[in-house]
C-alpha cells in the first residue's frame, strides 16, 4: 500500500508518517524543503525518538520524497496511491490543492470509464474541518464533470490529531523526537466502502465534532494558556511554566471550565474526561520535552479570535450557564503576550497602546464591550500588569 503524505516536517515524520509506516504503508512525503526531500530520497528511512527518558527510537523504513514544486510528479504518485494525508498547516492547504486535483484527474482518467479504487484524502491539521476545507480547495481546480465523478470515488473525511512535537534540532536532520502520547481520530461516516483497511492506531468514529472540540478545547486551550501565564511569570519553556504551582493551577482551572462545557455539551463521561484532563496536564509537564513558550503562544490574535481555543469554549460555556473566570483571565494574559519576533504579538501591543484593551478585545474576540466575559478579560488585563512588568524585567521574574 502507498500513502502520499504532504508535509515532511517534524509532525509529518514523527506522527502521521510513523503511524502510516507502522500500518504497512510505503510513505511518499511531499515537501518544498529541498534539503529534507533530498535526505529522504537518499536514505529511505529516518528515526523517531520517544521523549520518555529512555532515549529509545524506532526506525521508519520504506519512505521516499517528492519536491512539492514538481506538481506533475506529485499528481502521478497520487493517481496510484491508496491514501493521501497532510500535515502542512491549514493555511497551506490551498497551495497543495492543485497537485491533488491533478492526481484525481489522472486517477479517474486511468480507470477509462471503469471504477477506480476509492481514495481517501485526510487533512491531519490543527483545525476544525480540515479535510472539508481541503476538498473545497481541490474542487476549485476541477471541472463540474470531474467533481461529479470524484464525489463517487474520492472522500475527504475530517480528522482530529493530537501529538506534541516541539521545535528541535538534531545532528541528524531527519531524526525527530515526539511525546509518547498520540491520538488520531477519523470521521468514519465520511469514508467510502472498499478502501484500504483501517490504519492501526486510528480511532474511527461516526461523530467527529465532539472529539475535535475535546482536543482543541483541552490540549490547545491548555497549552496556550500555559504559555501566556508562563510568559508573564518569566518562564521560557512550557515545562518550566508547568513546574510553577501558580501556572499549573491556572491551567488546571481553565481545563476544568472547558471540561464542564464539553461534558455538558457532548455527554463525555465525567470520570473519563477527568482522566483525559489529567493526562493532558502531565503531557504539558513532560520533563523530557522542551517546548518554548514563545512557540506555543505565538499568533495571539489568531488564538483570541471568536472561533478559536479561548473565546469559543468560553462562549459555549457561558451559553450553558458555566462561569469561566479563568478562561477570561487567560484572554487578558494573551493580550500581555509581548514576545519579540512574533508579528501578531507586535501588532497586538501596538493596537493596545493606540486603542486600549476594551476596544482591542472587542475587535479580536468579537465580544461586545457589555459582554460579561469581555468585562472579566479586560479587568484581568489590568490586574496582570504587575506580572507583565516582572516578565519585562527577568531579574524580578517569579520562577519555580
Amino acid at each position: 500500500m502507498i500513502a502520499v503524505h504532504f508535509g515532511a516536517g517534524n509532525i509529518g515524520r514523527g506522527f502521521i508518517g510513523l503511524m502510516l509506516s507502522q500500518a504497512g504503508y510505503d510513505v511518499v512525503f511531499v515537501d518544498v524543503n529541498e534539503a529534507l526531500v533530498a535526505a529522504l530520497q537518499e536514505r529511505k528511512r529516518y528515526d523517531v525518538e520517544f521523549a520518555d527518558g529512555r532515549g529509545e527510537a524506532v526506525v521508519v523504513r520504506n519512505v521516499d520524497a517528492i519536491d512539492g514544486k514538481r506538481v506533475d510528479l506529485v499528481a502521478e504518485r497520487i493517481a496510484g496511491a491508496d491514501l493521501v494525508t497532510t500535515a502542512v498547516g491549514v493555511n497551506v492547504l490551498k497551495f497543495i490543492a492543485d497537485g491533488i486535483a491533478r492526481g484525481i484527474e489522472r486517477r479517474l482518467a486511468a480507470a477509462a470509464g471503469g471504477s477506480p479504487a476509492p481514495l481517501h484524502v485526510i487533512a491531519c491539521e490543527n483545525a476544525i474541518g480540515g479535510s472539508t476545507q481541503l476538498k473545497e480547495h481541490v474542487y476549485a481546480h476541477l471541472s463540474a464533470e470531474t467533481r461529479e465523478a470524484a464525489a463517487r470515488y474520492v472522500a475527504f473525511p475530517d480528522a482530529a490529531v493530537d501529538r506534541i512535537v516541539p521545535l528541535q534540532k538534531h545532528d541528524d536532520p531527519l531524526r525527530v523526537a515526539v511525546e509518547p502520547f498520540a491520538e488520531w481520530v477519523v470521521d468514519r461516516s465520511a469514508m467510502l466502502p472498499g478502501g484500504p483497511p483501517p490504519i492501526e492506531g486510528v480511532h474511527y468514529v461516526d461523530r467527529l465534532q465532539p472529539y475535535i472540540e475535546r482536543k482543541l478545547f483541552t490540549v490547545n486551550t491548555g497549552h496556550c494558556c500555559a504559555a501566556y501565564h508562563g510568559f508573564l511569570r518569566g518562564h521560557e519553556t512550557i515545562q518550566s511554566a508547568m513546574a510553577d504551582d501558580a501556572v499549573r493551577a491556572e491551567v488546571v482551572s481553565i481545563l476544568e471550565e472547558t471540561g464542564a462545557m464539553l461534558v455538558r455539551q457532548y455527554g463525555f463521561p465525567e470520570a473519563e474526561h477527568r482522566r483525559y484532563l489529567e493526562t493532558t496536564v502531565e503531557r504539558f509537564a513532560n520533563p523530557h520535552l522542551t517546548d518554548e513558550v514563545a512557540r506555543v503562544g505565538r499568533s495571539p490574535i489568531r488564538k483570541l479570535s471568536p472561533n478559536d481555543r479561548l473565546v469559543r469554549p468560553a462562549t459555549l460555556a457561558h451559553g450553558l450557564g458555566i462561569p469561566v473566570p479563568h478562561l477570561a483571565k487567560a484572554m487578558g494574559a494573551a493580550l500581555r503576550f509581548d514576545v519579540p519576533g512574533d508579528p501578531e504579538a507586535a501588532e497586538l501591543q501596538q493596537a493596545l497602546r493606540r486603542d486600549g484593551a476594551p476596544a482591542v478585545l472587542t475587535r479580536v474576540t468579537g465580544l461586545p464591550e457589555d459582554h460579561p466575559i469581555h468585562n472579566q478579560a479586560a479587568a484581568a488585563y489590568e490586574d496582570l500588569a504587575a506580572e507583565a512588568s516582572r516578565a519585562a524585567d527577568p531579574k524580578g521574574a517569579t520562577r519555580s
